[in-house]
């Protein structure tokens, strides 16, 4: 009897094995359509609703929680077309009609960095949207496979002008400063719709470090002549028309 009962113990146990891993299977299966869901659910509601802040200003404000982070949203039409065609022919120069990814743009950044062992960064404005609203800062697979996400669903529900609008009020432009309106205040005290072609190639040129750059940055004022040049090159404002609604 003793006998009996040890073995239909034991095989009750291994009934209810196999009936544990189908609740751990349907639970990690819920959480992914649940993430799913919301994380489209999130994107599609920031095509009406402006972001109150980023991932990013989060991250800074719980680094430096004693520093005053200043932005002011600015609505597209509101923004000056200097600033916008600035950014782009700095970071992004096929935003117009790229699908989220650049993929020449990687082929040479890969290029790049395999000869001159330096990391040379290929994002898209659509791919810097979706870092910067809804995830880390910090480099990881685990990141680049969430930002590939945001960004299709980021291409699929927003236009190329909600796009560029979110990316102009969430860039950080300094020490607590975030957005083009709080950033042309701080430094040529004028309003972002008031931005000179100079002053816009200027702000562009410090984005790639713009912790460690200012507008009087030697670098940054070769960078921004550059930038100039190439904002001729892409016909200055007549670019936007490209996407404009």
């Amino acid at each position: 009897m003793t006998r009996f009962l040890a073995k239909k113990r034991r095989t009750a146990k291994l009934c209810s094995a196999p009936k544990g891993w189908r609740r751990l299977g349907r639970l990690i299966a819920h959480l992914i359509i649940g993430f799913i869901v919301l994380s489209i659910i999130a994107v599609l509601l920031l095509r009406f609703i402006n972001p109150f802040g980023t991932m990013l200003m989060l991250e800074r404000k719980i680094t430096h929680w004693d520093t005053t982070q200043q932005r002011i949203w600015q609505d597209y039409d509101h923004i000056a077309d200097n600033i916008k065609i600035a950014v782009i022919a700095s970071e992004d120069q096929n935003f117009a009609t790229h699908f989220g990814f650049d993929f020449n743009a990687i082929n040479r950044a890969i290029d790049d960095n395999q000869k001159r062992n330096k990391i040379r960064g290929a994002s898209t404005l659509t791919q810097q949207v979706a870092k910067n609203i809804f995830l880390w800062p910090a480099r990881s697979w685990v990141r680049k496979g969430l930002e590939a996400w945001f960004t299709l669903w980021i291409e699929l529900l927003w236009s190329k002008e909600r796009i560029l609008e979110i990316y102009l009020n969430s860039a950080e432009w300094g020490d607590g400063i975030f957005g083009i309106e709080a950033a042309s205040r701080h430094y040529f005290n004028v309003s972002a719709n008031q931005l000179t072609p100079k002053q816009a190639s200027l702000l562009a040129a410090m984005l790639p470090n713009p912790l460690h750059w200012t507008p009087s940055t030697p670098f940054v004022q070769r960078k921004a002549a550059w930038i100039r040049v190439q904002m001729a090159n892409l016909g200055g404002k007549h670019y936007l028309q490209q996407f404009a609604n």
